[in-house]
């Protein structure tokens, strides 16, 4: 029978500090923790409980501003807190997303890295290695000039338009393809989501119920 509950070993292999965040899906709990800090080679181990949805982040370029309140350049919740307490995160962020069974064994997980909005950090379980802000195109990049690209925004969130976004006329897998932009990130993490469509190589299942190590800034 599958085991009472699944672990996410979280660990961060990046140079700075980053400040992971949880959410759930509808119909099943928050896990224990919504959000907290995890400096450089640290891990921490969060129970999921059988049948939980949902997705995992790395929020990076964290602080407190002047009136206290708690802000990220990247995957920001917009709690205000380290803890998003259910609220998502806002583009730019590299999703890790989660669909556990309930049942016996042999039913499976399915897990998917999504760039579909952005990326800004490489992460696991499935390899997504490749720091995609250094060589982002520029009209999608979130710094740069004066400072280094800190994240790759989607063509969808950049400009908007249903041919990118996978909306109106582009609204099937006939209608909506690859774009120079998706095929970016698609280059760089082959495994990963990189636009609405792209399901035939991107969705992974394991059977069982085993445990995940989540790495930000792996390097498999």
């Amino acid at each position: 029978m599958r085991k009472e509950s699944t672990k996410f070993i979280i660990e961060n292999k990046c140079g700075d500090t980053v400040w992971p965040a949880t959410e759930a899906g509808a119909g099943t709990p928050q896990l224990g923790t919504t959000g907290f800090e995890l400096r450089h080679g640290v891990s921490i181990s969060l129970d999921v409980p059988p049948g939980w949805s949902g997705r995992v982040w790395a929020r990076t370029l964290c602080s407190n501003n002047d009136t206290t309140r708690f802000r990220c350049n990247t995957g920001d919740c917009g709690s205000g807190t380290i803890t998003c307490n259910g609220a998502g995160g806002v583009p730019p962020s590299s999703l890790v997303e989660f669909t556990l069974e309930n049942h016996a064994s042999n039913d499976q997980d399915f897990y998917d890295i999504s760039l579909v909005d952005s990326f800004n950090l490489p992460v696991s379980p499935i390899s997504c290695p490749i720091n995609l802000n250094s060589g982002c195109p520029r009209q999608l990049a979130i710094g740069g000039s004066d400072g280094p690209v800190v994240a790759c925004k989607s063509a969808c969130v950049a400009f908007g338009q249903p041919q990118y976004c996978c909306t109106g006329d582009y609204g099937s897998p006939n209608t909506c393809l690859p774009t120079v932009y998706s095929k970016y990130f698609k280059r760089g993490c082959p495994q990963a989501y990189s636009y609405a469509y792209d399901d035939c190589s991107s969705t992974f299942t394991c059977s069982g119920g085993p445990n995940y190590l989540i790495t930000f800034c792996s390097r498999h």
